[in-house]
């Protein structure tokens, strides 16, 4: 492997192919894992770590220390920040949570079907390998080495449609998984979710923090559903 070959990779490869037919296994496959309960149960995982790191990334943005997170067997995830205990900065890094699969997933979704999904998929492989630094547990540790051996497996070896279509599908998911994470966050009174510590934290009732992640979450579906449409249309 040298420069030029990871290059190749990363770069925009232009047309790809991801029309008609393609497009549609993509579509049916993401179907499929956000509709059959046995693997939205495990694939959920994949959304959880992404919403744990965006708390960790948009934490480290503002300035506090990231220094661990953990997913759990119940789909469930925890990241630790270190900063003050109150204040802006531990406030958006609470909200970020559960807008960020649903900011990745359509991000993922136009630049897959814009020919640079080899670029998003080595940034994935990068990230994770950064993130094993602070796993904090059995499960965790499988789930980040797993997702990343896939990722770096599609990047390396797949061809440019593969790629597309593995992107955009994650992209997919990932949106759709918000909305139903956020679904469930909406339903909950549970003390510690993210909406009730930030209505401690602000003083703003929990019904906002809840449309501020909708108003997020619409965006990003709007974004996805215009980029799939016109792909469609393209074909």
């Amino acid at each position: 492997m040298d420069v030029g070959e990871v290059w190749d990779r990363m770069r925009a490869s232009g047309e790809v192919g991801l029309t008609g037919t393609p497009l549609v296994v993509v579509l049916v496959a993401a179907l499929v894992v956000v509709g059959v309960r046995p693997l939205w149960q495990v694939l959920r995982l994949g959304v959880t770590l992404v919403h744990e790191l965006g708390h960790a990334l948009v934490g480290m943005l503002v300035g506090r220390r990231f220094t661990g997170f953990v997913l759990r067997g119940d789909m469930s995830g925890a990241a630790v920040t270190v900063g003050r205990a109150r204040g802006p900065g531990r406030a958006v890094t609470t909200w970020a949570g559960y807008p960020a699969p649903a900011v990745v997933g359509g991000a993922g979704v136009w630049l897959g079907a814009h020919g640079w999904a080899g670029a998003v998929l080595a940034a994935v492989v990068l990230v994770l390998l950064l993130t094993l630094l602070r796993v904090r547990s059995g499960l965790t540790l499988l789930v980040v080495l797993v997702v990343g051996a896939a990722t770096a497996w599609v990047w390396w070896a797949g061809e440019d449609l593969l790629r597309a279509q593995v992107v955009v599908g994650a992209g997919l998911v990932l949106v759709v998984g918000a909305w139903r994470h956020l679904g469930a966050v909406t339903a909950s009174h549970e003390p510690g979710s993210d909406v009730a510590v930030l209505a401690r934290l602000t003083h703003l009732p929990r019904v906002l923090w809840v449309a501020s992640f909708a108003l997020v979450c619409a965006g990003a579906t709007w974004v996805a559903a215009d980029t799939v449409l016109a792909t469609l249309r393209t074909g």
